[in-house]
This record gives C-alpha cells, sequence and structure tokens, in this order.
C-alpha cells in the first residue's frame, strides 16, 4: 500500500478523534439558550417551557440568556459569535426569516450561519384591539380603516418581527392604510394596545390570553391558518372576511453553523422527546400552542423557502428596508 495514502488516512484519523471525543463527551457542562426577545415574549415562554425538560434528560442545565433588540437580529448575531460546539444555542421565532428582506444589511448570513435544530412550536397571532376603540369584529375594524384618511396604526414587536409581517400580510390583503409603531417587544406592545394608544397588535396568543379572558382586549381574529385551540370561537382573519392573509408565525431552535451534526441531531431528539411530556403538552394547551417538529435538513429546508415567501410579500407591502442592527 502507498505510504503516502497510509499517512493521509492516519492524519485523518487524528484530525476526527477531537471532534468525535467531544461529541460523545457533550455535555459535560450548562448550555447557554440565546433568546433574542424580552423575558416574558412568548419566544422566552416556549424556550422555558421546554428547557426543564430538555436539560434534565441531557444531564445539564439550560440556561435562558434573553438578548432582546433590532427584531431579534442582536440576539442572532450572538449565536453566530459563539464556539460551534453545542454550548450555545438560540430559540427564535419566524423573525429569523424576515429579517432578510427587512434589514438593508445583515452582520451575519441568515442561511450560511445558522444550522437549524427544529421547528417547536406553531404560534396563531391573535388580532387584539383595546375594548375602549368599540370594535366588536374584524368588519368593524376595517370600516374604521377605511373611514380615517390616515388609515389605523398597530403595534409590533420591532421592525422586520414576526408579528410586523403578520400585520403587512393583513394589510396589503385588506387593502388598508395602517402604520407600523414598533416596540422592543411583546410587554410593551401590549400595554400601548390596552391603553388606546395604539390600534390593535397581531399578538401571539400566550402573553395576551391572560387580558383577553379579562376583558382588557378582544380578539378580533386570529391571523393564522385555523382557528386557535385556545380560542376556538375566534375566527381566523380568512374566516372574518380577509382571504390570503394567514401567517404562519414558529418558533425553533438553532445552533452555530459548524455545530456537530451529532450534538444537532441530540438536541432535535431531546426537543421531540420534551414535547411528549404531558407537563409540556398541558402547557402549550393553556398557551394556544401547536407542538411541530422537523429534522434538521429539513427545518434548514423550510427556512430556505420561507425567506423566499416574505421577500415577496416584503415587496408586496412596499417596506423599506431598515439600517443595519446596532
Amino acid at each position: 500500500m502507498n505510504l503516502s495514502f497510509v499517512s493521509s488516512l492516519a492524519l485523518a484519523a487524528t484530525l476526527a478523534t477531537p471532534l468525535a471525543a467531544h461529541a460523545q463527551a457533550w455535555p459535560n457542562k450548562p448550555i447557554r439558550v440565546i433568546v433574542p426577545f424580552a423575558a416574558g415574549s412568548t419566544t422566552d415562554i416556549v424556550a422555558r417551557a421546554i428547557s426543564d425538560k430538555v436539560g434534565a434528560s441531557l444531564g445539564q442545565q439550560l440556561v435562558i440568556d434573553n438578548k432582546a433588540g433590532a427584531s431579534g437580529t442582536i440576539g442572532q448575531q450572538q449565536l453566530t459569535m459563539a464556539a460551534a460546539d453545542g454550548y450555545t444555542i438560540m430559540i427564535h421565532s419566524s423573525s429569523h426569516t424576515v429579517s432578510p428582506s427587512t434589514f438593508a444589511k445583515l452582520p451575519f448570513d441568515t442561511v450560511a450561519d445558522f444550522a437549524g435544530v427544529t421547528p417547536i412550536a406553531a404560534v396563531p397571532n391573535a388580532l387584539v384591539v383595546s375594548p375602549t376603540k368599540n370594535l366588536k369584529s374584524l368588519k368593524d375594524l376595517l370600516a374604521a380603516a377605511k373611514a380615517s384618511p390616515e388609515g389605523l396604526n398597530y403595534a409590533s414587536a420591532g421592525q422586520g418581527s414576526a408579528t410586523h409581517l403578520n400585520a403587512e400580510k393583513f394589510r396589503v390583503a385588506a387593502g388598508i392604510k395602517a402604520t407600523n409603531i414598533p416596540f422592543k417587544g411583546s410587554a410593551e406592545a401590549v400595554n400601548e394596545v390596552i391603553a388606546g394608544r395604539v390600534d390593535y397588535y397581531f399578538s401571539p396568543i400566550a402573553p395576551v390570553i391572560g387580558q383577553i379572558k379579562a376583558g382588557q382586549l378582544v380578539a378580533l381574529a386570529v391571523g393564522s391558518p385555523r382557528r386557535a385551540s385556545a380560542l376556538p370561537d375566534v375566527p381566523t382573519t380568512a374566516e372574518a372576511g380577509v382571504p390570503n392573509s394567514e401567517f404562519n408565525f414558529w418558533i425553533g431552535m438553532m445552533a452555530p453553523a459548524k455545530t456537530p451534526r451529532e450534538i444537532v441531531d441530540r438536541l432535535q431528539a431531546e426537543v421531540v422527546k420534551a414535547l411528549a411530556a404531558p407537563e409540556v403538552k398541558e402547557r402549550f394547551v393553556q398557551l394556544g400552542l401547536d407542538a411541530w417538529t422537523l429534522k434538521p435538513a429539513e427545518f434548514d429546508s423550510y427556512i430556505k423557502t420561507e425567506i423566499g415567501t416574505n421577500a415577496a410579500l416584503v415587496k408586496a407591502a412596499g417596506l423599506s428596508p431598515a439600517d443595519a442592527p446596532k
């Protein structure tokens, strides 16, 4: 046998051994989970709902690290700066596939710099208004928008967030005028809607279900393709008279792009296991969330497709990309 060939094989084996050993030893310390939205946001709630289960199964604590701002892009950048060793991951939302179209330039590549692990949940957005607005139905909201020369305004969890794009898809489909009022997260947006200073908000259900039940907010519709289990009597925007307005809002787990495949696969399996736990299922029902998982390669493919779909929506909505987040 050719000696140079044997030497090459030996060198390859030597280089591969540390990676294999690392993956087998993982995890041997706590895992940082970047959540690119504020504590109390739906993404944060989902991250905390599964972190204890995943951590217990792995034998290490998952530590939530909220890095809010710039529609999630600050947290995304933090992940791309982390070592690809399985000790830093991210739980983000479908804002991940929106920001490439709503920011003029990002300090990372939304596809190349990330490894999809799996979606975790599909999250219906509820179109909520303050009861002081005296809007009883989506038809009333549309009438109010068309009666106002300047239209209405709506809250979002930031320029380029999934809540922003859900509202824009609705605006385009309904043919109304409406201005985006961006906030750093859901908590601020909800407070402004309750106070009546902002007309409406396509909010994930989790942060507003309590206020809806307490009568502080009125849910006129949900922006998802199907009705929400937590609000079964509330119609979808399509059912309420605005076809082609549905938006699929999801929350999922990602890792740095070069994270060993064995670790990515293990994380995906642990999320699937956590979602099957009775207490997690019950928590998701309370929050109006639908568990949803994919294999890592399937999730990567889904993300690529959705980036293109959202780019088309941004163009149709006539949105101007914002400056790069700082």
